[in-house]
């Protein structure tokens, strides 16, 4: 006869309950006063950083030497050794085509990259809990929990991302599971406390339809062991690991960003922008300080007035939900060459972009299958 756990008082039937409370129970937050400031409503709050004072405004700056400062000039031997490059990584390639074609024309512009980096440091407060198993609990008897940017931590090297989790000291609480109800075990979902299931072959009929043979799945019983709990008709409650008790704590993830805005100066020849983005530049300003300020008076005035909509767009977004620890605002000069050669009576074109002399095809005349992509 099958076991029915239906009336056992220390099995909980969990199948429609939540993993986790959205919310630390109320009690825990009455016995924790120091940290009431902290979560106000329960769950996840983000906290404001402490208002930093500006940085020094950017001086006046020359850039008469930015028309002296130039790229190498493109010359013919370099756009083929660029191209007969770019072939030779490629299998359907072929190089006859880069080795006897006939350079008609070099459209060589210089455009200006302007990027603007934020890092920034962003700190939130959840609640969290883990297995009870007797360990020693740093609750408010042994303090008071500091505020949250009072909580020394390491900062990683600047402008690289990275997110950490601490406890936060005198915020441990210890209660019984609210998954089991303090039992360490909840009644399996698969068999409903039996231990056994229906048979999957028979169904239940101990034999097959339309056969006398009793089912070999089930022996003839029509029942089957349960695979969820192995039989037991009941299972370990995976929250509490079985330990009846969870400690429950306050926890401090601390997330750190580089927010990046980017601008490249306009150019009429037809090579994709995403491939701008991504080249190779010489660098002409680099400015990096805890607050930078709008580029001046740059010979571009678009570079200028992405300058100032990049600060301005980071201000806003960003200096009301997280404490700006540095800004880094840079300029690179990006060459880029149109090249417009002829081969077999029809005329092509190739790009070559970057410092690298990185290449794009638009439409190459040897090549054997579309096994390759052409970027």
């Amino acid at each position: 006869m099958d076991r029915d756990l239906s009336d056992d008082d220390s099995v909980v039937d969990l199948s429609f309950e939540a993993e986790s409370p959205p919310a630390p129970p109320a009690e825990l937050l009455e016995r924790l006063p120091s940290c009431d400031w902290l979560l106000q409503g329960g769950g996840q709050q983000i906290f404001f950083p402490p208002l930093e004072a500006p940085g020094r405004p950017l001086e006046q700056r020359c850039w008469s030497s930015f028309m002296e400062h130039r790229v190498p000039m493109m010359t013919e031997e370099v756009a083929r050794e660029a191209l007969l490059s770019f072939v030779s990584s490629k299998c359907c390639y072929g190089r006859a085509a880069a080795g006897d074609l006939v350079i008609q024309e070099l459209k060589q512009q210089t455009l200006c990259r302007y990027r603007l980096e934020t890092f920034t440091e962003s700190r939130i407060s959840e609640w969290t809990f883990q297995p009870f198993t007797n360990q020693s609990v740093d609750g408010p008897q042994r303090g008071t929990s500091p505020r949250l940017w009072d909580i020394k931590v390491q900062v990683p090297p600047m402008f690289q991302e990275d997110t950490k989790k601490f406890q936060v000291p005198h915020s441990s609480l210890v209660k019984g599971c609210h998954k089991c109800h303090g039992r360490g075990r909840y009644k399996c979902s698969g068999c409903h406390g039996a231990g056994m299931v229906r048979c999957p072959s028979c169904s239940g009929a101990k034999r097959k339809a339309k056969q006398s043979r009793r089912c070999q799945m089930c022996s003839g019983s029509g029942r089957r062991r349960c695979s969820t709990c192995s039989g037991r008709g009941n299972k370990t409650c995976a929250t509490c690991k079985g330990e009846k008790k969870l400690l429950h704590f306050i926890q401090l993830v601390i997330v750190w960003k580089n927010s990046l805005f980017e601008f490249m100066s306009e150019h009429r020849l037809n090579c994709p922008g995403e491939l701008l983005a991504k080249a190779k530049g010489e660098s002409l300003f680099k400015d990096e300080s805890t607050m930078v300020y709008p580029i001046v008076d740059f010979p571009l005035r678009e570079i200028s007035l992405a300058s100032q909509r990049g600060i301005a767009e980071h201000s806003a977004a960003l200096a009301s939900r997280a404490r700006v620890l540095q800004q880094r605002q840079t300029i690179e000069l990006i060459p880029l060459t149109e090249v417009h050669y002829w081969y077999q009576g029809q005329t092509y074109v190739y790009y070559i972009y970057g410092t690298d002399h990185r290449v794009y095809v638009v439409d190459y005349p040897e090549r054997y299958c579309c096994g390759c992509t052409i970027i």
